[in-house]
């Protein structure tokens, strides 16, 4: 199931029916109220969400998600008409996992709603990662440095993954952008270096592993950086 919050009722109409046509469950919800009612008594595999909504803005909307265990990990995807890099940035910075400015194309937004879902439901089973404190679980989702769970976005779940399965690599901004959101984000390689710097300030301790390779991108050294 899908939620799709947003207060316009042709743009939400619209999409509710293009993601059903396209064999995906969709719910449209107008008002904020309306979609924390919903949630529940439901858990959905993505939301969609605009910025500009009555009652609650969607990037309060989306820092609450991400603030609750419950649902910190349900993958969000913003729909909006502000599209300025600053506006981007702000976005993911909150832990948005996609961001689509308005007008959208609707074979544009399937696909990428179905790029989303693929990457969100992974799981590798046999996996299991430990680097000093941090340990790493990548089928149940979790991270724990010292024993004590961290509360990671999905983006920020990824790369850590991917930098924990190129341990000692370099990897460039680009390389995230591929590999984590799995399209051409417009070169926008600080959407990247603000997903680091988040995820070290999550990890506490363990994120003095991750060191930054000046004009290049960031590796996980098997020691901490001390600078």
């Amino acid at each position: 199931m899908i939620f799709f919050v947003e207060d316009d009722p042709s743009i939400r109409e619209l999409v509710i029916y293009t993601l059903s046509s396209s064999g995906m469950e969709a719910k449209g919800f107008a008002a904020p109220s309306d979609f924390w009612s919903a949630m529940q008594d439901a858990t959905p595999e993505l939301i969609l969400l605009d910025i500009m909504l009555p009652e609650e803005d969607g990037l309060s909307i989306l820092r609450k998600l991400r603030d609750d265990r419950r649902t910190a990990d349900i993958p969000v995807m913003m729909l909006t008409a502000r599209s300025s890099e600053y506006d981007k940035v702000i976005g993911l910075d909150a832990g948005a996992d996609d961001y689509v400015p308005k007008p959208f194309g609707m074979m544009e937004l399937i696909a990428r709603v179905r790029a989303l879902l693929r990457r969100t439901q992974k799981t590798e089973a046999t996996e299991r990662f430990c680097l000093g404190e941090l340990t790493v679980l990548p089928e149940q989702h979790i991270a724990e440095v010292n024993g004590e769970r961290i509360t990671l976005t999905y983006k920020e779940f990824e790369m850590l993954l991917l930098l924990l399965r190129n341990r000692g690599l370099v990897l460039t901004r680009e390389r995230f952008l591929d590999k984590v959101w799995g399209y051409s984000f417009g070169g926008e390689s600080r959407t990247v270096d603000v997903h680091i710097r988040t995820l070290r300030q999550k990890l506490g301790t363990a994120g003095r592993y991750i060191r930054t390779i000046r004009g290049i991108g960031y590796k996980l050294e098997d020691t901490p950086d001390e600078d």
